[in-house]
């Protein structure tokens, strides 16, 4: 773990005093410690962190393995509400002490379930200093809503932060529909998927995941004030994680100290200004960018910061040394010299410098006068952003800037122009003007959107036409304006709107005895064109009218709300039906009938978990009368909080179950039991098999 170059780059950089850098270094040379956070809802995390702090620090306390003494887990302690927590032990203690062993399985189960999530202890400072509360509402150009855009979201740690803010007064069974919108973005379409895959074990109708370069993120439109006018979406808040050099996580990426060189920060940096720049052009008024990268170097920070304020005047840092007091950080710096020799031994201080050496016209192209401090650099208060050291607490390097949009009299004076401009009268046969040529093209839909909301004839987001097959995507009508290949490499199917009156629809809500409540209007399906339906989506109404108004190619939609019901193939004799998912049921608990939900007992769960088809006859009453008087297809139980024995169940718990003629089935996937099983009984006690293409894991 010697790299002279990094060395001999960082001095010179003056990161820090000399007298603390033999103490970095040797702190950049430990083994990181495993750090993870309580995911999921506050009810749940917070009933978990108190599983920890009663239960498995105490027997992890005063435990010696080898003669050495084995420190217990220990909150995080500027993590809020401490839900936060890191704990350092060799992996040979994991394996053979046998009260670790038990929390590392705790850790496990929990974690593939999603209620808890293994992140870097500084990677979870962005979302906290984004400032999403549960009273915002999302959405673009409205006072009273938030948009939150996650620009390079993948694989996901913090979306699914953002998300637990925006769902902060969830509960353990039941999940809000928020106003606003969630736009996680990666450019690595594989990433997206496993984007959507973190993200769906904290369910929201307000999520939507797209698959773009964020340097040059296209406008998204909504409808407008007027019945032809279409607006652009802007965003309340935007986290900016930037593709880095990463040598701040060379604790766990050891294979970074033999490869690191200065040239990798300076290749990133125009990318990291345009993707910033873009961010700047895509916020609201009075709204907020986190930016952050897990880079030490100052040209993938300071100097992608000072250059993007200088661009546009509008914006500046914010001062947020009094949040997080517990985080030990440093202030940003203003003086740094850039390099293109591999060796980092000959650094520049002046761009004129540079031009004037004797290096190549190659060499020189390298490097643009932006590397550099701006001669205005003092006045950018760039000490306003966040450093956070190996050594300063124990985690790796990080760097976060935080800006927010003034409100400036050129932006009334903007504001004042424009609203003089939407009393123009538009004639009905021509199309409505844009702010700028570049954001007109693909992403218009045709001059007839209805008034009131109703659905856009867009042929790339088409509606059930009238008379069509029960839950089938129909062609455009042959007058529709031709479709447009936009990106061949796209494949994803588009979202379509199910109608209100579709027979799928009516038969889902009279089974599953939905409320009047229910929002049938925001009900998708993604079937290939043809096909019948197979899943149902439910989405805000901010995700529709995104879905209505623009070319689902163009943003490269991925991933729209989230998954509620399946269809559930019938036994022999049996139609098929649809069934509520696992991971959507908090979505649709608070529209089903509270009379036709099955309250049951701790001893008939456990029934549940350790078979996978229990026969109705082998439940105590009263609940064996319930479930006989039960029609097949898809239920719902409630197990209220309560003791038996050893076993405690600290607040409510509802699940999904499927009847058939004379047995039911847990409708959760088997990594869901066991952690449910391992939490309420202290053991796994589902039945294992191996290759097993049952109902229980088709969610």
């Amino acid at each position: 773990m010697n790299n002279s170059r990094f060395t001999a780059y960082y001095q010179a950089q003056k990161i820090l005093p000399d007298d603390e850098w033999d103490t970095f270094l040797s702190a950049m040379r430990q083994h990181l410690p495993t750090t993870f956070r309580l995911a999921g809802n506050r009810q749940t995390a917070r009933a978990l962190n108190s599983v920890i702090q009663d239960v498995h620090v105490p027997t992890l306390s005063n435990i010696e393995f080898e003669g050495q003494r084995i420190q217990p887990p220990a909150q995080i302690p500027w993590y809020p509400d401490g839900l936060a927590w890191h704990f350092s032990v060799p992996k040979k203690v994991l394996r053979k002490q046998p009260e670790f062993k038990k929390f590392h399985s705790f850790l496990v189960f929990e974690t593939e379930v999603g209620n808890i999530s293994r992140q870097e202890g500084v990677s979870m400072l962005p979302p906290l200093f984004l400032d999403v509360e549960p009273h915002h509402k999302a959405l673009v150009a409205f006072i009273i809503h938030l948009q939150v855009m996650d620009m390079c979201a993948a694989p996901g740690s913090k979306t699914a932060q953002i998300l637990e803010a925006l769902h902060a007064q969830d509960t353990a069974t039941s999940s809000s529909v928020p106003t606003g919108l969630l736009l996680a973005n990666d450019s690595d379409h594989k990433r997206t998927h496993l984007l959507i895959h973190q993200s769906a074990r904290l369910p929201s109708p307000a999520l939507m995941v797209t698959n773009l370069d964020a340097s040059n993120y296209p406008v998204i439109r909504i409808p407008g004030s007027g019945c032809n006018k279409l607006d652009q979406l802007l965003f309340d808040r935007i986290l900016c994680d930037v593709p880095c050099s990463g040598d701040g996580t060379m604790r766990k990426n050891i294979g970074i100290w033999k490869s690191w060189q200065p040239g990798d920060g300076n290749g990133l940096h125009s990318l990291q200004v345009r993707i910033l720049q873009r961010a700047m052009k895509l916020l609201k008024e009075d709204g907020r960018i986190v930016y952050s990268t897990c880079s030490l170097n100052p040209i993938e920070n300071e100097a992608v910061i000072a250059e993007a304020l200088n661009s546009n005047p509008d914006f500046e840092l914010v001062d947020v040394s009094e949040k997080l007091p517990a985080l030990k950080r440093r202030p940003g710096i203003t003086f740094w010299t850039p390099t293109v020799d591999p060796t980092a031994k000959t650094t520049y201080e002046s761009y004129e410098a540079f031009l004037g050496s004797s290096l190549s016209p190659t060499l020189k192209s390298k490097l643009s006068q932006g590397h550099w401090p701006p001669t205005n650099v003092e006045q950018l208060n760039l000490h306003r952003c966040i450093r956070v050291y190996p050594h300063l607490q124990d985690t790796g390097g990080f760097f976060v800037a935080i800006l927010e949009k003034k409100h400036t009299l050129r932006n009334l004076r903007s504001r004042e122009r424009k609203r003089e401009a939407d009393n123009v009268q538009i004639p009905p046969q021509k199309k409505p003007r844009f702010d700028t040529p570049e954001e007109a093209p693909s992403l218009l839909i045709p001059n007839d959107v209805e008034c009131g909301g109703g659905p856009a004839p867009s042929v790339l987001s088409t509606t059930l036409q009238e008379g069509s097959d029960t839950g089938k995507r129909k062609s455009p009508p042959s007058d529709a304006v031709p479709e447009k290949r936009v990106d061949g490499s796209f494949k994803e199917n588009p979202y379509t709107l199910l109608r209100q009156d579709d027979p799928i629809l009516l038969s889902c809500i009279e089974r599953l005895h939905l409320t009047r409540d229910f929002p049938c209007k925001n009900i998708l399906v993604r079937n290939p064109e043809g096909e019948a339906a197979r899943s149902l989506y439910l989405v805000n109404d901010i995700s529709k009218e995104i879905i209505q108004h623009n070319d689902f190619r163009k943003i490269r939609l991925t991933s729209a709300g989230t998954k509620v019901m399946a269809k559930q193939e019938g036994g022999k004799g049996t139609d098929a039906q649809f069934r509520v998912l696992g991971e959507g049921l908090p979505v649709i608990l608070p529209f089903i009938h509270a009379s036709t939900i099955i309250t049951i007992d701790l001893t008939s769960l456990r029934t549940l978990i350790e078979s996978y088809y229990p026969l109705v006859s082998t439940f105590d009453e009263p609940y064996r009368k319930q479930f006989e008087d039960c029609s097949t297809g898809s239920h719902v139980v409630k197990i209220p909080p309560s003791i038996i024995g050893d076993t405690r169940l600290v607040h409510e718990l509802v699940l999904p179950i499927w009847k058939s003629n004379v047995s039911l089935t847990l409708m959760v996937d088997k990594k869901t039991k066991s952690a449910l099983s391992m939490r309420l009984f202290g053991v796994d006690i589902v039945p294992k098999r191996g290759g097993q293409t049952t109902r229980e894991s088709l969610d």
